[in-house]
């Protein structure tokens, strides 16, 4: 079932008016894309915000636009850097027989045996762009890196076979590694001469 968030058509983006819609709880917002020309819209940000924890990230919205309902996903939005709150968005009408390409991220599973052994986990791609039908894009990307030991790495080839969707990445692409762990001076270590040196000096 396709969640619907329902908008409504603005003909202004003077400065005044969109902060006097982000007041009152809205949301300005734009879409474009398939069979769409490319239409500005308010939306309500209580809304919005309850319809992508229910749809995720990549999840496909039913936006009804006064009536009119186009399928779509949300594309890219901004951000308050200091309230955190979404101050724009902009959607995607998508035909749903169609591919699109979207971020995902990666999502990392299982309890390394190198990071037992006093290993580091290093996670080095956090996101993986993809190829898909628009129901057919993951929220996330679970990667198990559960048998990696020190010195080892998994890679985008090893994981290609589990997905149905096409990963727009190169095989031997490092997805995350286990470095070896930093090496630690061990404690009763002689002093160096120049520590000896600097030593015997303070004393006199």
């Amino acid at each position: 079932m396709v969640n619907v968030l329902k908008a409504t058509e603005r003909t202004s983006d003077r400065r005044s008016q969109l902060r006097e819609l982000r007041e009152q709880g809205g949301i300005p917002a734009i879409i474009y894309g398939y069979k769409t020309d490319n239409t500005p819209i308010s939306i309500d940000s209580g809304e919005f915000i309850k319809t992508m924890r229910e749809v995720g990230r990549n999840g496909v919205i039913s936006l009804d636009v006064e009536g009119k309902k186009l399928n779509v996903v949300l594309h890219e939005y901004q951000e308050d850097p200091i309230k955190k709150e979404v101050i724009h968005a902009d959607f995607l009408a998508v035909d749903m027989s169609q591919e699109i390409e979207a971020n995902v991220r990666v999502e990392l599973s299982g309890d390394a045996e190198g990071v037992r052994d006093g290993g580091v986990l290093q996670q080095i791609l956090h996101e993986v762009v993809v190829t898909a039908k628009p129901d057919e894009i993951p929220e996330a990307i679970s990667v198990d890196i559960s048998g990696l030991g020190i010195g080892e790495t998994i890679s985008i080839g090893e994981i290609r076979g589990n997905y149905s969707i096409t990963i727009n990445h190169e095989d031997d692409e490092t997805i995350a590694t286990i470095l070896a762990p930093r090496v630690e001076a061990e404690e009763g270590t002689e002093p160096s001469e120049a520590e000896s040196e600097e030593t015997g000096a303070e004393e006199e």
